[in-house]
């Protein structure tokens, strides 16, 4: 009773065992009655016909020429036996000729002397055999003078009825069994689906992440296979990004502090007497330590929106601010990489409820990215478009673009695509929640040679507050 397959038989079987016992008992019932009710009936129709027949035609008859008067005019076809009685029950005579000392003391005798007609069914006193009996009264000037009996053995309706009982047991035991049977074909149709969910189960638990659940049927069991299949996708996926994660900050983590490592014996070794050497040194510390910085507040941003508890602090500003803010930021590096930096910042103000330290860091990760991807000679622009309700900011550059196999993925955590620059695949993921946070919209399209364009979308608010 522990396997389902078991439950499902067992609960099958006993149900169809009821449903056959309850059948074969109304199917006795109905063919006892029938049998015993028509054999009833047709010796009641004839006592009564023949016991009116007596006392119409031989009314004026005591009960021995009577009784001499049936013997006489009882049908020879007749197979009922047939006995008159005294009132206190003595065989007179019967169909057989013969006059006994018996005494009838079964209940249709005294019924019919006080109803009019008597019916017994049951065992003879005498013989213990079954029997059906019907009695009705012979009269005499009005007067009730003795008892008509016609009885009949049951014991060939009983053989009759227990013979067709037994055949339809016979066909019952065999519903029974073809229903087990069915019920196991059943149990195992349900059953079997769910043992290879489980073996698949037991196969991701080993970590075989490429395992998957054969649909067998379009049904309930069929879909948590799919739901199953899309599970062991989803955490494959998960499990290549993680890795691919691990190897990635890995890397990024290595080549910054290889470099402070490098410099730092570097420059304990030379005594720090070279100011010019060391001034280049600390330089580089400094930068890689930045990087260092920059990839522990990716990755605890991360963190922060996995768990939910990231939080904006709104306030109401002019978005001009930020994007001169980022100019003036971006305006050496631009120089230092040759490469043509404009930002057009309109002369109306954008009033935007944001936190201010989120919508910084999301412009600073799109340039930041357009420039590593912008070579010498390349440009990089920032420009806005507003309607009544919102505000748009462009990103764009003519770096090497983002191939198209990429583009479905490039906003996926961890996914870095083609791309050999450093970086922990992070960056957009962070952007586009916090984009979406300030109930905004984050949008990307690329031509890969030719350049990308970002867009972000945010609602206007509906005024600055006054200086």
């Amino acid at each position: 009773m522990k396997g389902i397959r078991a439950r499902l038989i067992i609960h099958f079987g006993l149900i169809l065992l009821l449903i056959v016992l309850l059948l074969e008992g109304l199917f006795y019932w109905a063919v006892h009655t029938y049998y015993f009710g028509t054999a009833t009936e047709t010796l009641v129709t004839r006592s009564v016909t023949f016991t009116n027949f007596v006392n119409k035609y031989a009314g004026g008859y005591g009960l021995k020429d009577k009784s001499r008067y049936i013997l006489e005019n009882v049908s020879k076809e007749e197979n009922a036996k047939i006995e008159v009685l005294a009132l206190d029950g003595r065989v007179l005579l019967n169909s057989y000729g013969f006059q006994t000392a018996e005494v009838i003391g079964t209940p249709d005798v005294s019924s019919a002397l006080q109803t009019g007609m008597g019916l017994y069914v049951g065992k003879a006193p005498q013989t213990k055999e079954r029997v059906i009996a019907v009695s009705n009264p012979l009269t005499y000037l009005g007067d009730h003078v003795g008892v008509l009996r016609y009885s009949i053995s049951a014991e060939p309706l009983y053989a009759a009825v227990n013979r067709i009982a037994m055949y339809g047991a016979g066909v019952g035991l065999i519903v029974v069994v073809f229903a087990f049977a069915l019920s196991l074909i059943i149990a195992n149709r349900i059953v079997g689906p769910i043992q290879d969910l489980t073996r698949a189960a037991t196969q991701m638990a080993t970590g075989n992440f490429s395992t998957r659940a054969k649909k067998q049927f379009d049904d309930e069991v069929g879909t948590l296979a799919e739901t199953f299949n899309y599970m062991a996708e989803e955490i494959g996926k998960n499990e290549e990004m993680k890795n691919d994660f691990i190897s990635s900050v890995s890397h990024e983590l290595r080549t910054p502090l290889t470099s402070i490592k490098g410099w730092g014996e570097t420059l304990i070794s030379g005594g720090l007497e070279d100011k010019e050497e060391t001034m280049l040194g600390l330089e580089v510390i400094s930068k890689e330590t930045d990087r260092l910085i920059g990839l522990v507040e990716e990755l605890l941003d991360f963190s922060k929106f996995q768990s939910g508890e990231l939080r904006l602090h709104v306030e109401r500003l002019d978005l001009r601010d930020i994007l001169e803010d980022v100019r003036i930021q971006f305006t050496v590096r631009a120089q230092e990489k040759n490469v043509d930096f404009d930002v057009q910042i309109p002369s109306a103000p954008l009033p935007v409820s944001v936190d201010p330290n989120r919508m910084k860091q999301i412009f600073v990760n799109l340039l930041d990215n357009a420039f590593k991807f912008t070579p010498g000679g390349g440009s990089v622009q920032v420009s806005c478009q507003t309607d009544q309700s919102h505000v748009r900011v462009f990103v764009r550059d003519t770096g090497d673009g983002i191939s198209p196999s990429d583009m479905p993925r490039i906003t996926e955590r961890f996914y870095k695509g083609q791309s050999k620059q450093p970086g922990s695949g992070l960056g957009l993921s962070i952007c586009r929640e916090l984009i979406h946070l300030h109930k905004g919209q984050f949008h990307i399209d690329s031509t890969q040679g030719t350049g990308t364009t970002v867009s972000v979308e945010l609602p206007l608010a509906q005024s600055l507050p006054s200086s």
